[in-house]
C-alpha cells in the first residue's frame, strides 16, 4: 500500500502550494518548542545576591570601594572576593556574604579588615542585583543557599516531562491520528504556558512546566512524522531537516525577549503569545494520507486528494482506488491491504518494534544512534570552554547562556560547525543515502575523538580541531536520525518509533553532564567515551537497510522487508502486476 500512497506525490506534486502552506504552518508552531525548551535559561536565572542587612545602611565598604548604598556595589561585586561591610544607622557593623552574615563586636573604626569577635547569623531575607534580572523565580521565592537545589531541579523535571511526552504522544498519535495530537498539544502549550506565568509558588510552577514539557515534546515528535507523510521523497530530506531550523528560531526569540523583558512572568506570557496565531488555523489541518490509508478511511483519502489537487491548480483525476491498486500490485494482490487493516485495528505497542530478530536489531541500533547523538552533542557543547561577553548575545548566536568569564572562541566554533553539518548532511543523504551518511559520520566522530588521546598536551589547537571534527560528524548523525527513523518504520507505529527514539535522546542528554564531569579525571576522557561508543554504533549502523528512494511503508511486514533483495522471479511478478494495475487505471 505504501507504494500506492507515494504515487500521489508524483501526480499531485512533491512540495507544491498545498504542502508548502501546510509545512510552514506546522513548523511555525515548532518554534514554540524551542522557546519552551530554553525558556528556563532566564526563568531560573540567579543574579548576584547578599544577605539583607538589618536596619538602614549609612556606609558600605567593599575592598577599596566606599559608598553610601548597597545598590552601588553590584557593578564590581564578585562573591569570591570577600564579604561586603555595612554600617547601620545604629552604629552596628555587619559582614554580608551570599548565605550568611556576621555582626562585628567591639568595633572602633569602620574598616574593611577586622580581627575581632564576630557572631554568625543565618539570612532571613536576601538582597539581589537587579541590573541584569529584575525578577526571576529565584528572586521571587528566594531559591538560593539551602534552597538552591530547588532552582536546579526545575530543568531536570522539565526534561523528564519531555522524555515522557515523546513516548506517550508518539504512541497516541499512531492510535488516533497525527492531526488530533497536533491540535491538542498546541492548545495545551498555550494553556500551560500562560498558566506557568501565574503560578503562585514553586511547586505549582514545576508541575505546570512538567506538563508544558510533555505537550511540547509531543508536538515536536508528531510534527516530524506529519511533515514527512505530507511531502514527497524528492524534498523529504530538506523538509525534515529544516524543522530543526524552526527550533533554532525559538531559541533566538528567547534571547531577544529575555533581553527586552526582565520580569519572568511577563517574559513567559510574551513567549507563549508569540506562537498563538497557530491556534487560529490548526483546526483546518487535514489528517495525513498515509494514516488514513492505513486505517482504511478511503472516503477521507479521496476528499484529501481532491483538495490537494484543487489547491495545487490541478484537475482532481487521481482516485483512491488507483492508489490501492498500486499498493496491491507492489505487495501481492489483496494480502497487504488486508494485513494493513488488521494492524490498524489491532492496538500496537512499543513491543511491535521488536517483533522479530531483524526488527529488534533495527530498533536497538536506532535507539543507540539517538542516544549517542544526544550524548555526543551535549558532551561537545557542555565540555567546551565557555564564551564570555553578553549572555543574551551568546544565547542568540550559540544557543546557550554563559555567565562566567572564560577564554573566547570555543563555543563560537561549536555553533559554527552545526550549520554546515546540517547542510552537508542534507546533500549527502540525497546523494549517497541515509545509511551511507549516518554510518561514516559516526565512524568519523569516533576516530576523531579517539585520536585526541595521541595529541600532545601542548598542541591545544590540534585537540580543538579534532574535537570540532567529532562535533561536526555527530551533528550530521543527530540531524538525520529523525527522518531515518520515520522511513525505517511503518505508518502504524511511525510516531511511536520517533517518540521512543526521542526518549533515548533525552536519556543521552541526562547522562551527558555526568560524562562531562569525568574531565576531572582526564581532560579528554568524555570525548574518548563518546568516540568509542560512536565507532561501535557506526559499525552497527552499516547493517541497517538503506531507505533512499524507498517509499514510506504502511505495514510492519513492509517495514521488515526493507533491505531484503527480492529474487528475480519476484521482480518479474511485481513488474507484471504493476503493468496490470496501470492498464486497469
Amino acid at each position: 500500500m505504501a507504494t500506492g500512497v507515494e504515487k500521489l506525490f508524483d501526480e499531485l506534486g512533491h512540495f507544491r502550494k498545498f504542502q508548502a502552506c501546510l509545512y510552514f504552518a506546522a513548523i511555525f508552531q515548532a518554534i514554540s518548542c524551542g522557546i519552551h525548551y530554553l525558556a528556563s535559561v532566564f526563568l531560573v536565572d540567579t543574579p548576584n545576591f547578599l544577605c539583607d542587612p538589618p536596619g538602614n545602611i549609612t556606609n558600605v565598604l567593599y575592598g577599596n570601594h566606599s559608598m553610601a548604598s548597597l545598590d552601588d556595589i553590584w557593578s564590581f561585586y564578585s562573591p569570591w572576593k570577600g564579604p561586603v561591610i555595612v554600617q547601620t544607622i545604629m552604629g552596628e557593623q555587619w559582614e554580608l556574604s551570599p548565605c550568611r552574615k556576621a555582626l562585628r563586636h567591639d568595633t572602633l573604626d569602620f574598616e574593611y579588615e577586622f580581627l575581632g569577635n564576630k557572631s554568625m547569623e543565618a539570612c532571613g531575607r536576601y538582597l539581589y542585583d537587579h541590573s541584569q534580572v529584575e525578577q526571576s523565580i529565584v528572586t521571587d521565592w528566594d531559591l538560593v543557599c539551602e534552597k538552591e537545589w530547588l532552582a536546579k531541579l526545575s530543568q531536570p523535571t522539565f526534561m523528564l516531562g519531555v522524555l515522557i511526552g515523546a513516548l506517550v504522544f508518539g504512541d497516541i498519535a499512531d492510535r488516533i491520528g497525527r492531526r488530533p495530537i497536533l491540535m491538542a498539544t498546541s492548545l495545551c502549550q498555550f494553556a500551560f504556558g500562560i498558566t506557568v506565568a501565574f503560578t503562585g509558588n514553586y511547586y505549582y510552577f514545576v508541575v505546570m512546566r512538567f506538563l508544558l514539557a510533555m505537550v511540547s515534546s509531543g508536538y515536536l515528535v508528531v510534527v516530524f512524522v506529519y511533515v514527512t507523510e505530507f511531502t514527497g521523497s524528492r524534498v523529504r530530506t530538506w523538509t525534515s531537516m529544516h524543522v530543526h531550523a524552526s527550533f533554532a528560531v525559538g531559541i533566538m526569540i528567547v534571547a531577544l525577549v529575555g533581553y527586552l523583558v526582565r520580569v519572568w512572568w511577563q517574559y513567559q506570557i510574551i513567549l507563549t503569545l508569540s506562537t498563538c496565531p497557530f491556534l487560529l488555523y490548526c483546526w483546518k489541518f487535514p489528517e495525513t494520507p498515509f494514516y488514513l490509508m492505513a486505517k482504511g478511511r478511503h472516503k477521507e483519502v479521496q476528499e484529501l486528494l481532491d483538495t490537494i489537487a484543487h489547491s495545487n491548480g490541478l484537475e482532481p483525476k487521481l482516485k483512491v482506488t488507483e492508489l490501492m491498486e498500486r499498493g496491491r500490485a507492489a505487495a501481492g494482490e489483496g494480502r497487504q491491504d488486508d494485513r494493513g487493516l488488521e494492524e490498524a485495528e489491532r492496538k500496537l505497542s512499543i513491543l511491535d518494534m521488536f517483533r522479530s530478530w531483524r526488527m529488534a536489531r533495527r530498533g536497538i541500533t536506532c535507539w543507540a544512534i539517538w542516544f549517542i547523538g544526544a550524548l555526543g552533542y551535549y558532551v561537545f557543547s557542555l565540555g567546551s570552554v565557555n564564551l564570555g561577553g553578553n549572555q543574551y548575545v551568546n544565547l542568540f548566536l550559540v544557543g546557550k547562556k554563559e555567565s562566567e568569564r572564560e577564554r573566547e572562541g570555543e563555543s563560537a566554533r561549536n555553533g559554527a560547525v552545526e550549520l554546515p553539518s546540517y547542510l552537508i548532511g542534507c546533500f549527502a543523504m540525497d546523494r549517497v543515502g541515509r545509511k551511507r551518511t549516518c554510518a561514516p559520520a559516526l565512524l568519523l566522530s569516533g576516530v576523531a575523538c579517539m585520536l585526541i588521546m595521541a595529541v600532545p598536551q601542548d598542541s591545544r589547537f590540534l585537540a580543538v580541531i579534532l574535537s570540532m571534527t567529532g562535533k561536526f560528524a555527530i551533528a550530521i548523525a543527530f540531524g538525520l536520525i529523525y527522518l531515518y527513523t520515520c522511513e525505517l518504520y511503518p505508518t502504524v507505529i511511525r510516531s511511536l518509533a520517533v517518540g521512543s527514539g526521542s526518549m533515548m535522546c533525552r536519556v543521552g542528554s541526562v547522562v551527558a553532564p555526568f560524562c562531562v564531569y569525568l574531565a576531572d579525571i582526564w581532560v579528554y576522557l568524555p570525548q574518548l567515551i563518546v568516540g568509542i561508543l560512536a565507532f561501535i554504533i557506526g559499525v552497527l549502523t552499516l547493517f541497517l537497510p538503506e531507505t533512499l528512494g524507498e517509499p514510506l511503508t504502511s505495514t510492519l511486514e513492509e517495514a521488515e522487508a526493507l533491505g531484503i533483495k527480492p529474487n528475480k522471479k519476484t521482480k518479474v511478478e511485481d513488474s507484471l502486476q504493476m503493468k496490470l494495475a496501470d492498464s486497469k487505471a
